[in-house]
């Protein structure tokens, strides 16, 4: 089975609402009505840039677009502040140690976490985001072939998986969604499917087998609505760490370019 790119734009905007926060410096004051004045039509018009030049932050749309997709795929809606500048800098080194690796254990993911101010709970909560997307095969093949094969994998999950990426090393684009039972729905279900052995990335069957994470799991598994709140109230939180505010970075004319470039 191949993944389609429908998913993609969502899997990265979440990802760099997640990310950005983290690497990033600085304190600014957000507000769900940051733009009422400077740009009233923040929230209904799609030619943003043409209406308000120069007012609206890159950052404030990714967070914005985020929200809004989660709740298009059936998740819970969340308050979403603004206020937010674009970064002046962009460093790979700077990102190494803030994005959790797929083969990193409870401890150290939750470092991570923690000193930006997120409790395990937190965390457990923020993982159920792998209810959507995908993940290449690049990232769980070692828990598929040789000596190191994971033995707790579900069996049938563990053959399809092997078939899917017998071809991986060739082609690096081959890819599993996340979630192998509802993979277009932002639902519990990735919950679920670690208690059955279906959890695709080495960290995520760590959380069904770690006692301090284990007790999450099992509750959000059978209880969706708790799941949703908890997410809900991590995401808000998450939007508000380490973000620019004036002084501090600059609103881009181009998402994917600094003001200073010429391009």
């Amino acid at each position: 089975m191949r993944l389609s790119c429908s998913l993609t734009p969502f899997i990265l905007l979440f990802f760099l609402f997640l990310v950005a926060p983290a690497v990033s410096s600085g304190v600014a004051i957000l507000r769900t009505d940051y733009y009422q004045k400077t740009c009233p039509d923040f929230n209904k018009i799609v030619p943003l840039e043409l209406s308000c030049p120069g007012v609206v932050s890159c950052a404030d749309i990714l967070a914005q677009a985020t929200r809004d997709l989660v709740t298009m795929v059936g998740g819970p809606y969340f308050d979403v502040k603004l206020g937010r500048k674009d970064g002046l800098e962009s460093k790979a080194h700077k990102v190494r140690g803030n994005v959790p690796m797929p083969n990193q254990t409870v401890h150290d993911i939750h470092g991570m976490f923690k000193k930006n101010g997120f409790s395990l709970r937190e965390m457990v909560a923020l993982s159920g985001a792998h209810t959507i997307g995908f993940s290449h095969c690049k990232e769980f093949s070692d828990r598929l072939y040789g000596s190191k094969a994971d033995p707790e994998i579900n069996p049938r999950f563990a053959t399809a998986l092997k078939e899917l990426c017998k071809n991986h090393t060739v082609d690096d684009t081959i890819a599993a969604f996340n979630d192998v039972m509802t993979p277009g729905k932002f639902d519990n279900m990735y919950f679920k499917n670690l208690k059955r052995g279906l959890g695709l990335l080495a960290s995520d069957h760590l959380l069904i087998k770690n006692n301090s994470t284990k007790p999450f799991v099992e509750l959000y598994a059978t209880d969706e609505k708790a799941f949703f709140e908890d997410f809900a109230r991590a995401m808000e939180k998450m939007g508000t760490v380490g973000v620019k505010g004036d002084g501090e970075g600059e609103v881009r004319r181009r998402c994917d370019h600094f003001n200073n470039l010429n391009v």
